[in-house]
C-alpha cells in the first residue's frame, strides 16, 4: 500500500499564489509518474499536471504558464506551485501516483484531496 498525504491548499484571492505538497510512504519499490488532479464542483476530475521519474512534465493547457510541477524523488514527494490564481482554479486538488510496490506489481494511488479556494 503507498498513501498520500497533501498539504498547501487554502483561500487565496486571484491573482495570488499557492503551493501544494504531496508526500508518499508505504511499501514503495518505486515510483513513476506523480501528478495533480483537480475537480470542481458538478465538474469531472481532470489533469492539471504530470512529472515523470526523470522529470518530464505535463500541463493541461489552462494552467500552462502558471503552474508549475516538481518532484523531489529521494523523498518520493511532488510539488505544484500555483501563481496568478484564478477564480476557475477553485477545486479540490488531489495527488496521484503510479508507483510499484514489488518489481512486478503496479499501483495507482490517490490523496484525500485538499480544498484550493480562489475568491475576493
Amino acid at each position: 500500500q503507498v498513501q498520500l498525504v497533501e498539504a498547501g491548499g487554502g483561500l487565496v484571492q486571484p491573482g495570488g499564489s499557492l503551493r501544494l505538497s504531496c508526500a508518499a510512504s508505504g511499501s514503495i519499490f518505486s515510483i513513476n509518474a506523480m501528478g495533480w488532479y483537480r475537480q470542481a464542483p458538478g465538474k469531472e476530475r481532470e489533469l492539471v499536471a504530470s512529472i515523470t521519474n526523470r522529470g518530464s512534465t505535463n500541463y493541461a493547457d489552462s494552467v500552462k504558464g502558471r503552474f508549475t510541477i516538481s518532484r523531489d524523488n529521494a523523498e518520493n514527494s511532488v510539488y505544484l506551485q500555483m501563481n496568478s490564481l484564478k477564480p476557475e482554479d477553485t477545486a479540490v486538488y488531489y495527488c496521484n501516483a503510479e508507483s510499484k510496490i514489488q518489481p512486478t506489481i503496479s499501483i495507482n494511488s490517490w490523496g484525500q484531496g485538499t480544498q484550493v479556494t480562489v475568491s475576493s
